[in-house]
């Protein structure tokens, strides 16, 4: 049974470069996203490399493609193996969190975690059909509220409320998700894939696309001894 994967945002960025990998390990790859011709776009670069890949309407803003997308994977494959909630927004870089308009957390956390929760919620009967499911929640060290809380971490004046609140939020959605599936073979990890050059990361971060990717591809293919309920930078854990 060819095992299949949902990368969602996975026509550019990291997103496509963690479908990449997957594809190159085997997996059937689902390139979701909102836009029909980027994505279509998206999943015949990956045919062309040998991978079997297509793609699949999910946008974040529009939950009634949630449902659509699990029917029409549990119709075509009857399981699903990884999911990979690669989507997310910054739009409040640099901003102040006194001032910030709420309208814009407000949107920020619709899309970074109310979506996520829904969209994870929607695949898990088809994560309860595969032999060893996994959930990965793409976070951002800049979630960790250890780090937030630390005025001389790294990150100086970058704690952007919306944002890093909101891969807080996600992280907190990881760890009770995990502890509510313990009892099954799903698990469940955030993961941190470090400052990439992708157009949130801009041009100047130090990490290329592939090594952007690997957290979330290890995360997606761990054995049944590997991690769940954790906050992962490759294969090092990182500080709530």
């Amino acid at each position: 049974m060819k095992k299949v994967a949902l990368v969602t945002g996975a026509n550019k960025g990291i997103g496509f470069e963690t479908a990449r990998q997957l594809g190159q390990k085997g997996y059937v790859i689902l390139v979701g996203a909102r836009d029909a011709e980027k994505g279509t776009q998206a999943a015949k670069q990956l045919q062309s490399e040998g991978i079997e890949a297509s793609f699949i309407h999910v946008d974040l803003e529009q939950t009634s493609t949630f449902a659509e997308a699990a029917t029409r994977i549990g119709s075509q494959y009857g399981h699903l193996d990884a999911l990979i909630n690669n989507a997310g927004v910054n739009l409040d870089a640099g901003s102040n969190a006194a001032t910030v308009p709420i309208d814009i957390v407000r949107k920020t956390y619709d899309i970074n975690v109310f979506a996520q929760m829904e969209l994870t919620q929607a695949m898990i009967p088809l994560l309860e059909r595969s032999e060893a499911g996994r959930i990965v929640n793409l976070s951002s060290i800049l979630g960790s509220l250890t780090l937030n809380a630390d005025p001389n971490s790294p990150f100086g004046d970058w704690r952007a409320l919306g944002y890093n609140s909101s891969k807080a939020a996600l992280n907190a959605f990881t760890a009770i998700l995990a502890f509510h599936l313990r009892k099954t073979k799903i698990k469940v990890n955030s993961a941190h894939p470090g400052w990439v050059k992708t157009d949130m990361g801009g041009a100047e971060a130090p990490m290329e696309l592939s090594e952007g990717a690997k957290t979330s591809v290890w995360l997606a293919t761990l054995p049944d001894d590997g991690p769940t309920g954790g906050y992962f930078h490759m294969e090092d854990r990182l500080p709530w």
